[in-house]
């Protein structure tokens, strides 16, 4: 049964979701609700580490597959702990793909004018050139999320980086903002758009409004975003950015904006 509902999801729409996935045990979960693969979470390195063989047992048994989703970046302003924390451990981590058929990392880096020093959003652009590169050769493709950014904060880096793609985050384009920001990043970067993160909230002004609630919880414009989707033809992947239990509650509302 498991399979036939992945079958018919897959006829009827052409955006393949999948969920957040900390453990194997997750990623088992998210296949037995009938997702198509597992973003794999990073953030706590050394966890993600021991369970990587773990991982690879999971996708030697069933048909599914991994995307990857890299570690925060600390402080955001601090090019002293980008370069001896945060681009170490992405590198580690893009070592590791390979082993898991990873095609795809979405990265964390804070690229807006309005709270990021110019010449860190300089540095942030630089040491995203040497992972794409880097990633390359492993034919992983690299995705800069967006935080709090409008278009024209990410305008630069994609100016400089043709390798460089983007994870459209829906939740946090409604952060910090009087209003979404989704809709300017799609009319901007239609060929950039590799990757989508799927999560609601109420906007706010601070990192604690970024509640990560199940689509249709908040006030977030899914299907106003979803019509745009489909305007420019996205046929990617989506990720819902919950906890495993809470997505169950939300799928049907869900597979409604992907068909």
């Amino acid at each position: 049964m498991r399979s036939n509902n992945r079958e018919t999801a897959n006829k009827r729409s052409e955006i393949a979701l999948g969920g957040t996935a900390r453990t194997p045990k997750d990623a088992v979960a998210l296949y037995e609700l009938g997702l198509n693969f597992a973003e794999i979470s990073t953030n706590n390195f050394h966890k993600y580490l021991n369970y990587i063989d773990g991982f690879v047992k999971v996708i030697e048994s069933i048909n599914f597959y991994y995307l990857c989703h890299g570690p925060n970046e600390g402080n955001p302003n601090d090019i002293g702990s980008l370069k001896s924390d945060y681009v170490p451990r992405v590198i580690d981590i893009l070592e590791t793909l390979p082993s898991l058929n990873v095609s795809l990392l979405t990265l964390h880096l804070w690229m807006d004018r309005r709270f990021v020093n110019p010449d860190v959003i300089d540095y942030k652009t630089r040491i995203l050139g040497e992972i794409i590169d880097r990633a390359a050769g492993k034919r992983i493709t690299i995705c800069l999320e967006n935080l709090s950014e409008n278009w024209e904060d990410l305008a630069p880096a994609f100016k400089e980086l043709p390798g460089l793609h983007l994870t459209l985050d829906v939740g946090h384009a409604q952060l910090l903002r009087s209003e979404t920001s989704a809709h300017g990043l799609i009319a901007a970067y239609p060929d950039r758009i590799k990757h989508i993160h799927l999560h609601d909230n109420f906007g706010g002004n601070s990192p604690e409004n970024d509640l990560h609630l199940a689509p249709g919880k908040g006030i977030v414009d899914f299907k106003g975003i979803f019509d745009a989707l489909k305007g420019i033809g996205y046929t990617g992947t989506a990720t819902l950015e919950l906890k495993v239990e809470e997505i169950k509650s939300c799928l049907s509302f869900v597979n409604e904006l992907l068909h």
